[in-house]
């Protein structure tokens, strides 16, 4: 049986080549000595919030960006928005990263919605580690089949934990693993904001929260 403890520790231990995983992985630049711990702390307290309220929707993703949960360790969700998300779940949190804050395009598209919405929605991604470019970790890749199917088998997990109303997922690719794990859960396509899609995304999301 999956706990959120048991959870966190599978996510901990998930390495592949040229992926940082924010919750036991230092980035020597930019994150405090117990970045890792930080992190992992954060969305284990998110975790067991979520488990005691009746979950909307799960909105799923590709993989960390660079700018965002790289640096948060939470899906969709950048340095400026970091508070705005620990205090959604009311669970305390510290910031990992050092030196100025830095902003994401998806996070910022992503709460500028979620920031009206008052129902329990959980984020995640189908694979939840940073991919990034061999040699260059400030940089964003799509993951591999090898990864996609790691990843999968955590979020075949956190929907049993969860049991949302329904999933959201930003973008085809988490439409596919969607559609392969709903055990009828109820799949919605929303176009993911980036290269263009700010409009169509917006335009969605608010007619499936009435906003």
């Amino acid at each position: 049986m999956t706990t959120p403890e048991s959870f966190i520790e599978a996510l901990r231990k998930l390495k592949f080549e040229d992926t940082f995983n924010p919750y036991s992985e230092r980035c020597t630049v930019h994150d405090h000595d117990d970045a890792p711990s930080m992190r992992s702390k954060t969305l284990l307290a998110i975790l067991e919030a979520a488990t005691q309220r009746e979950i909307d929707s799960l909105w799923v993703g590709q993989e960390l960006g660079y700018k965002g949960g790289r640096r948060t360790g939470l899906a969709f969700t950048d340095d400026v928005h970091l508070q705005e998300h620990a205090e959604r779940w009311s669970v305390p949190f510290e910031r990992p990263t050092k030196g100025k804050e830095v902003k994401e395009g998806t996070a910022a598209e992503v709460w500028g919605v979620l920031s009206l919405i008052k129902a329990p929605v959980f984020l995640w991604n189908v694979f939840p580690l940073h991919t990034y470019k061999s040699d260059n970790p400030s940089s964003n890749r799509e993951h591999n089949a090898h990864e996609r199917s790691a990843g999968k088998k955590l979020l075949s997990q956190l929907i049993s934990l969860l049991e949302p109303h329904r999933l959201i997922t930003v973008g085809r690719v988490a439409e596919k693993v969607a559609h392969s794990l709903r055990d009828g859960h109820e799949v919605i396509y929303v176009r993911h904001p980036a290269y263009g899609g700010q409009d169509k995304f917006r335009a969605k999301m608010r007619a499936l929260y009435s906003l």
